[in-house]
């Protein structure tokens, strides 16, 4: 075991404070890896403040993490001392059930290890994340970094990136394709960067008219302001693919109402209590209600060349660890573009 450094809640009204811990030592298909940088979810908020429920503390969070390989067991073939590499939300799984098979183990039917809060069988304990200096992990669940991107911009790809890649990427969204995107903040930036790469025609839904000139320079062809009735009307039954980042209550039926005939809306966004829908939301048009969960190892390396191919990363704000409990304050105020990363 080594001795490790990081920041942690030690209940759900304690803010994050130092706190030490033990690694285990690189086994024979570990990778030990120097955290550089380490993006600020959303996710990592619900979780230190128990919104989710299943809060085990202490609870150290962080799942968006670039670093410097600087150790690797006997058996690693995928990495060397001094590479760039990167975990995101998860460091295991059974590997063994169709879903890993398939390379979707973010839906391992035994459930995967999360990269925090999470059983870790290797150590019998709970995993802690990235608000540490260093992090061990199965060299399977270690991503490349392509050199070209800014390493601090590419954190929040492990987390906000695939869990907008991954449902635009499945539901084929492309050229010729309506997309919408709901809600500019961490998730939402990133969809309308990675949907406009990909070719779609992309909307930007958002209650805030201050983000509409922001909403073009990511991407957005053109901004609705959600609030506004008429602009809503003027584009009913008119989508072929929503995706809904906002993590709060909101009315799921006015977006519902959008899609067209057999198209699909995608919830990525973590709403803690149940969104009311009326059924005639989904009966008319034979529209889908859907979900999303980040995306396997395969489609998030997929994911990071591809935004290495189109320099696409994330807009960050760079803080120091001391600034975390400010910085999560800020997160709820929306008072960030458009993720912090440690």
């Amino acid at each position: 075991m080594s001795k490790a450094l990081g920041y942690a809640a030690q209940s759900a009204q304690s803010p994050l404070a130092p706190f030490s811990f033990q690694r285990r030592e690189p086994g024979p298909q570990d990778v030990s890896i120097e955290i550089l940088y380490c993006g600020v979810c959303h996710s990592d908020l619900h979780t230190v403040r128990n919104e989710w429920k299943s809060t085990t503390y202490p609870a150290l969070p962080g799942h968006e993490i670039i670093g410097r390989v600087t150790a690797v067991g006997g058996e690693v073939t995928r990495f060397k001392k001094g590479d760039l590499a990167a975990v995101g939300c998860m460091v295991d799984s059974c590997r063994d059930c169709p879903s890993c098979k398939q390379g979707l183990e973010q839906y391992c039917e035994a459930g995967f290890t999360g990269t925090y809060n999470s059983p870790d069988p290797e150590i019998g304990a709970m995993t802690y994340g990235g608000y540490s200096d260093h992090i061990v992990v199965d060299q399977y669940f270690v991503l490349r970094v392509p050199e070209n991107l800014d390493l601090k911009a590419t954190a929040p790809l492990l987390c906000a990136g695939i869990t907008t890649y991954s449902p635009l990427r499945h539901w084929n969204a492309g050229k010729g394709q309506k997309v919408g995107i709901i809600g500019l903040g961490g998730l939402g930036h990133m969809g309308v960067k990675l949907a406009h790469a990909m070719g779609a025609h992309v909307t930007l839904f958002t209650t805030s008219p201050g983000k509409q000139e922001d909403a073009r320079r990511l991407g957005a062809d053109e901004v609705v302001i959600s609030s506004n009735q008429m602009a809503m009307a003027k584009v009913l039954n008119s989508f072929d693919l929503i995706i809904d980042t906002v993590s709060a209550q909101h009315d799921i039926n006015a977006y519902m109402a959008l899609l067209k005939l057999d198209a699909t809306l995608v919830m990525v966004g973590g709403v803690p209590d149940p969104l009311p829908m009326q059924t005639f939301s989904v009966i008319f048009k034979r529209r889908h209600f859907a979900g999303s969960l980040i995306g396997g190892i395969p489609e998030t390396q997929e994911m990071l060349d591809f935004c290495a191919k189109h320099n696409i990363v994330s807009d960050v704000e760079v803080i120091p660890i001391q600034k975390i409990n400010e910085a999560y304050e800020r997160m709820l105020r929306s008072d960030v573009k458009y993720r912090f990363v440690i």
